[in-house]
């Protein structure tokens, strides 16, 4: 039984002084004193040599710059996509109406939503009478004496 407590206390003590021998006292993940800005990082590309010096674009003061980022282009690219650029639609627009655009297509989508929606609503008159009016219940339980919570006006 000695030896057993005599090793238990070597044991604590060994520990002890391990942990006394550590060299940052101040190793707490809320108590970092240094660090970087994170307003003052801003991400960028990488600088690109152009293929010819003599065939870049004028300057435009106040416009984008290649190296700028581009998060939605980027993210779109990243996940297979491509980026879109303008005029790119035309070829599928003109796909489209190759067999000529009807001027009074809106009109006509109009009317069969119309037809659609009027064969709508024979569920709801239905189950009209069946169906709840907050109000009236509210009012119904207050007058029963049961406590209701209060309720926005009509």
């Amino acid at each position: 039984m000695v030896s057993n407590v005599f090793k238990t206390a070597l044991c604590l003590v060994a520990l002890t002084a391990l942990v006394a021998c550590g060299q940052n006292k101040e190793r707490v993940p809320n108590r970092i004193k240094t660090g970087p800005d994170e307003f003052s990082i801003l991400p960028s590309k990488p600088l690109q040599a152009p293929a010819s010096y003599s065939t870049l674009p004028a300057p435009t003061p106040g416009g984008t710059n290649r190296t700028d980022p581009t998060p939605k282009a980027d993210a779109i690219v990243a996940l297979g996509g491509r980026v879109p650029t303008g005029g790119v639609d035309g070829g599928i627009v003109s796909y489209a109406s190759r067999y000529g655009v009807d001027p009074e297509i809106r009109a006509e989508l109009y009317e069969a939503d119309e037809g659609r929606r009027k064969g709508r609503g024979s569920y709801e008159r239905a189950y009209k009478r069946l169906a709840l009016d907050p109000y009236a219940e509210w009012e119904r339980l207050r007058a029963l004496g049961i406590d209701v919570p209060t309720a926005p006006e009509q």
